[in-house]
């Protein structure tokens, strides 16, 4: 097989790179501030989010998993660990025995209610308060872009 590499131009290198330590400080922050000011785990508040999303606030466990991008293995160990904690119920669907339903419990939605307003000012403070309208613009549309692009079926 002769492939030829695409290596990364030293501008292509340097955006790279810079994205990706971007994400990684901004997200261990944002997690590390919604865990102390909140006492909420990063991975619990993206549930929550994803089920107050939805008008019902409940999803079944594949599209939650789906949502998150996590396996469902780690759907379900997560899901039972916040149901312990009465954040979530799981209830059947009827229409079809081998699915079930993740669903928001009131404690969930004090929960989110509760760590909400914090986590948008330490986003505001930390991200959105150092970029202008026009940069926000951008970012959005490559972020729509790119996403849509890894929406697409594997080939």
């Amino acid at each position: 097989m002769d492939e030829t590499v695409r290596w990364l131009t030293t501008d292509e290198q340097h955006a790279w790179r810079g994205f990706l330590r971007l994400s990684e400080k901004l997200e261990g922050r944002l997690g590390q501030l919604l865990q102390t000011e909140s006492n909420v785990s990063p991975a619990d508040f993206s549930v929550l989010v994803q089920l107050t999303d939805v008008p019902e606030g409940r999803l079944r466990y594949q599209d939650l998993a789906r949502a998150l991008e996590w396996e469902k293995s780690r759907t379900s160990h997560h899901i039972a660990r916040m149901a312990g904690r009465g954040l979530v119920v799981r209830e059947e669907c009827p229409q079809d025995g081998r699915s079930a339903f993740v669903v928001i419990t009131e404690a969930g939605r004090a929960t989110i209610r509760a760590a909400a307003p914090r986590h948008v000012e330490s986003v505001r403070e930390l991200f959105l308060d150092h970029v202008t309208p026009a940069e926000l613009r951008m970012l959005a549309e490559i972020s729509d872009r790119v996403v849509s692009k890894l929406d697409e079926p594997l080939s």
